[in-house]
């Protein structure tokens, strides 16, 4: 099936980009009813507009009351249409309001492989401590920041002589594969969550 999604960002908007592109592809069954931004000069916010897609940016005023800020987000993925609420690289914490409107269905990007280095910093913080393995996560949000149902993790081993420039190249081309992957298996309905919040993925079907 196709499913409808909201896309939530802040900045450049690579994820984005991944996305659109499965999608024009025809290798993702997604439909992207709305793409939100925290700010009015990311540059994301182009590449939604070169792909013809509905944007809302909010002012500084609104988000200045995070509680507001998500209840006018939440009625607009509402009022689109929207099933999903796909984060890619969105830089606020959502809230109850967003949460409640669509329950294990507002998901998740990490840079690392989580719980290892929750945070805004999680590349930085992976290079620094100077782990070999590191990754990327994709976890349905809940109102515990990054600490939500694991979907999917992908690792990556981390090569000597790389600079945190190098790691944070090779963490990204993971998350623009991961991310759309994983939106897939939701629209092949692959994807649920027991009582207990634990992730289930059936196997892919032949």
């Amino acid at each position: 099936m196709t499913i409808r999604i909201g896309v939530l960002i802040s900045g450049n908007g690579t994820n984005l980009q991944a996305i659109i592109d499965r999608i024009t592809a025809g290798t993702l069954d997604a439909q992207i009813a709305l793409v939100v931004s925290s700010r009015s000069s990311a540059y994301g916010l182009k590449r939604a507009e070169a792909a013809g897609l509905q944007t809302l940016t909010l002012s500084e005023e609104i988000y200045a009351d995070p509680l507001v800020a998500d209840e006018v987000i939440a009625k607009e993925l509402v009022q689109h249409g929207v099933e999903y609420v796909v984060m890619a690289g969105y830089m606020r914490k959502v809230h109850e309001i967003i949460l409640g409107a669509y329950p294990s269905h507002v998901i998740n990007l990490h840079p690392a492989l989580l719980p290892s280095f929750p945070g805004a910093h999680a590349i930085q913080d992976a290079y620094d401590r100077g782990v070999k393995i590191t990754g990327v996560t994709v976890h349905f949000a809940n109102s515990d920041y990054d600490a939500g149902p694991i979907i999917a993790q992908r690792a990556l081993a981390v090569e000597e002589g790389w600079s945190v420039e190098d790691l944070e190249k090779h963490v990204h081309e993971i998350e623009h594969q991961l991310y759309p992957d994983v939106l897939q298996m939701i629209a092949d309905d692959r994807v649920s969550v027991d009582a207990d919040r634990h992730v289930h993925v059936a196997p892919k079907k032949n």
